[in-house]
């Protein structure tokens, strides 16, 4: 009798990002994260040199930059274009202790729940002319008392959950398949409690895909992914070159091994947004340096494990956010839900045959536009038209 066949299992990733894609920054006071927001989001918010400037979360949404999108704009000239998003939220610095409330803790630590992943912006840069909270430069001890307070409030908000979910088992009958589940969760959440404790961080732990369920269940800070962001000075990086990033660097790869580090000038980027295109052009060229906050943007994306797909046509052309290793129907569910529920088929071709081809009927002859069911994998920069049968209209672009 032939073995059974096995049936490779997809990982499941942590986290449970959506099309409307959510970062927030967050840092200590005074280390330059409302001027980074300024510049990435092109937008004025207070960014004066005092701790807690900010008082409320600013949000704004920013376009992430995609040479591909413009291409199809230009190609289709729709009547309406849509780029993928990114909303980025700058939370008001935490301080030591913030998870125990100090400085203007407790709110803004749960603010920091409700984001998809971390900006976390720390300061490389001397300047007498801005105080620092800590008293004098020191990016480690930063970097270690803003990831100390996010696990503690982790720590805080599992041990109500396990407490909370001790209660109901206690009242429960303890035989139905409900309770065996509760009770798998409590079992595992109280070794995630002891993982955090001992000092780790939730993302960087090997979970099996029970056990992410569990995690993603629980919005837990430390298993967002972090992106950190050195503010060095304008003058360290036009030449490149800063005292403190080899330490920041050295920091990351012991404690967060993987983990993407991008130095900017949280000065040098406000600047360039207050210019006009040609002047930034001509200041970057003559500078001989580029603009970082792509980079930026698009970073948030790859970090999540996020690609997107294109719908596109004279009426619009779209970018959907999706996870990667995303199957067609949830891809098209993405789109509306009825979509997902009628998936027939997926018409697909990709941007890089239109681009080189220059027409849908170009890549048609070449045999390059496919027909794909519910197994197919979207890739990155596909162009799809689904095909499904839930209602009277039975095709939908």
């Amino acid at each position: 009798m032939p073995p059974k066949k096995v049936v490779k299992q997809d990982k499941v990733l942590l986290g449970r990002p959506s099309n409307n894609l959510k970062i927030g920054v967050v840092g200590l006071p005074n280390v330059g994260k409302s001027t980074f927001f300024n510049a990435i989001t092109n937008s004025s918010v207070a960014a004066e040199n005092y701790p807690f400037c900010t008082i409320d979360p600013e949000e704004a949404r920013v376009a992430v930059p995609d040479e591909r999108f413009d291409w199809l704009v230009q190609h289709y000239k729709p009547a309406s274009k849509v780029p993928a998003y990114l909303t980025v939220i700058d939370i008001a610095g935490l301080v030591k202790g913030a998870a125990d409330g100090a400085g203007l803790g407790n709110a803004f630590l749960s603010h920091v729940r409700s984001v998809d992943a971390i900006y976390h912006v720390v300061r490389a840069f001397s300047d007498p002319d801005v105080v620092h909270v800590e008293g004098d430069i020191d990016p480690v001890r930063d970097l270690e008392i803003i990831h100390n307070e996010l696990r503690l409030k982790d720590i805080e908000m599992l041990k109500k959950t396990i407490d909370t979910l001790e209660k109901k088992l206690r009242t429960g009958s303890g035989g139905s398949a409900g309770d065996k589940s509760k009770k798998d969760e409590l079992e595992f959440l109280k070794t995630l409690l002891k993982y955090l404790e001992d000092g780790n961080d939730v993302r960087d732990g090997d979970w099996n895909n029970k056990e992410v369920e569990f995690i993603n269940a629980q919005q837990l800070i430390t298993a967002k992914p972090v992106i950190y962001l050195a503010n060095v000075s304008e003058k360290d990086y036009i030449r490149r070159k800063n005292k403190y990033l080899p330490l920041i660097k050295g920091w990351i790869d012991e404690k967060h091994p993987g983990d993407l580090l991008i130095p900017f000038s949280g000065v040098f980027e406000h600047g360039l947004t207050l210019l006009d295109a040609p002047a930034k052009k001509e200041s970057l060229t003559e500078l001989g340096t580029v603009s970082v906050l792509p980079k930026i943007i698009v970073s948030g994306y790859s970090n999540l494990q996020l690609t997107y797909f294109f719908t596109a046509g004279p009426d619009e052309v779209r970018a959907w956010t999706i996870r990667k290793g995303t199957k067609a129907p949830k891809a098209a569910g993405v789109i509306h839900t009825d979509f997902e529920r009628g998936f027939i088929m997926a018409e697909v071709f990709n941007y890089n045959d239109i681009h080189e081809l220059g027409s849908e009927a170009a890549v048609k002859a070449e045999g390059k536009y496919q027909q794909k069911g519910k197994d197919y994998v979207v890739g990155d920069g596909d162009i799809i038209f689904f095909k499904f049968n839930v209602t009277a209209d039975k095709k939908k672009r």
